[in-house]
């Protein structure tokens, strides 16, 4: 396949025109880690971001990074480490969980909304993005947003592009709010609790003043022998003793917490945020968003018809990571049956690409939202040619 790399903005404005005019598909890629998610694409050829590197703009005063879409999330970090800071979200990376290599580039987590387990609290990569430029389907350059956050009245386009996967068009630069690296990281771990009372205990703390950055549930299996649940703590010293406490004291129910920090919190949090308990297996991986309350019944329902799954839960309980036999319908049926009297939805992750091509990837829409849909793709792409069918099958 031909990989298109261009180095400008206006030459990636070309190749989408000379692409659009002769209707040819195009495969959106930054680094590669993320090339099995959604849907297979039938592209002709592949526009890579690859060459629109570098930070064009760094103000840790005002707390905000720019760079091309291309930039290699390492060097963001490393970037923002040198002066105390850091994204706020915490983005995965997908390499281990996806059998990938490469580097994970700066655009791809704004195209992917990527996030991890500090998204509790701090939200989402989409709420941290302030920023962006875009190529659409026309081949236009597309400006929106800028280097602080404001109200918007009308179609917030940053907003909109996260997490479009680059179906909309192609990302060649990002403008994100930064945040100050705590002085300290603590985390809480519980042993031995079940699922329900886990959740419990994470609701309380979350529902609590004591504002953890990170609520996790760890059965057993997952990360060793014994069910973990964790609860990260984040500030300066002073105030994580005295959180610290409290949350013991409130929890005391649930028995006495063990202290975890330095580099085996760091790995146990590392793990979580990758989903690394299901690196390198043959299992289908799925991502299950619903209520925390209803996380545990939800398992429960979809073990009954899938006795060899495993999952584990992040984010309070709300985002429960599981894998299954990858076989037939990757589980699909059984694990929508169960989440859809819940008021839960389910994206499949990891999958062999003949199921991602048979069973819907991400949840599917009702006929209204598929039709605002398919609006929206047209708007920004009347051509089709940005990863067509790569979130549903036909836009």
């Amino acid at each position: 396949m031909i990989v298109h790399t261009p180095t400008t903005e206006a030459e990636a404005c070309d190749l989408v025109r000379a692409a659009a005019d002769a209707r040819r598909a195009l495969s959106i890629t930054g680094g590669g880690t993320r090339a099995g998610l959604g849907r297979p694409v039938a592209a002709q050829a592949t526009l890579s971001a690859a060459g629109l590197s570098g930070i064009t703009l760094y103000e840790p005063a005002e707390m905000v990074v720019s760079a091309r879409a291309g930039t290699p999330l390492a060097l963001i970090e490393q970037t923002l480490a040198a002066r105390g800071q850091m994204l706020p979200f915490e983005p995965m990376d997908h390499r281990s969980l996806l059998g990938t290599r490469g580097e994970p580039t700066i655009g791809a987590v704004a195209a992917g909304n990527v996030s991890g387990p500090r998204r509790i609290n701090a939200g989402a990569a989409r709420d941290s993005l302030i920023g962006i430029r875009l190529v659409n389907g026309r081949g236009e350059a597309v400006k929106s947003g800028g280097r602080v956050m404001k109200n918007v009245t009308g179609l917030d386009l940053v907003k909109l592009v996260a997490g479009s996967y680059g179906t909309l068009g192609l990302l060649t630069e990002v403008t994100f709010r930064v945040l100050p690296r705590p002085e300290r990281v603590v985390t809480l771990a519980w042993p031995g609790l079940a699922d329900a009372a886990a959740v419990t205990l994470l609701s309380a703390a979350l529902g609590s003043p004591y504002e953890p950055m990170a609520a996790a549930h760890l059965p057993a299996g997952i990360a060793g022998e014994t069910a973990l649940t964790l609860l990260r703590l984040e500030n300066v010293s002073a105030s994580i003793d005295y959180r610290g406490a409290e949350l013991a004291r409130l929890l005391k129910p649930h028995g006495r917490p063990r202290l975890i920090e330095g580099p085996e919190g760091d790995a146990l949090w590392r793990g979580l945020r990758d989903a690394q308990a299901f690196a390198g297996t043959p299992e289908a991986v799925w991502r299950l968003s619903l209520a925390p309350s209803r996380g545990p019944g939800a398992t429960a329902a979809i073990a009954a018809a899938i006795p060899a799954a495993r999952w584990f839960y992040d984010w309070g309980g709300g985002l429960v990571w599981l894998a299954v036999p990858a076989e037939g319908d990757a589980g699909a049926q059984a694990i929508r049956a169960a989440l859809g009297p819940l008021g839960g939805h389910a994206t499949l992750v990891r999958a062999p690409e003949a199921v991602r091509a048979a069973v819907p990837v991400f949840e599917p829409l009702a006929e209204p939202l598929m039709r605002v849909s398919a609006g929206v793709k047209a708007s920004f792409d009347p051509q089709g040619i940005f990863e067509p069918g790569r979130i549903y099958a036909g836009i």
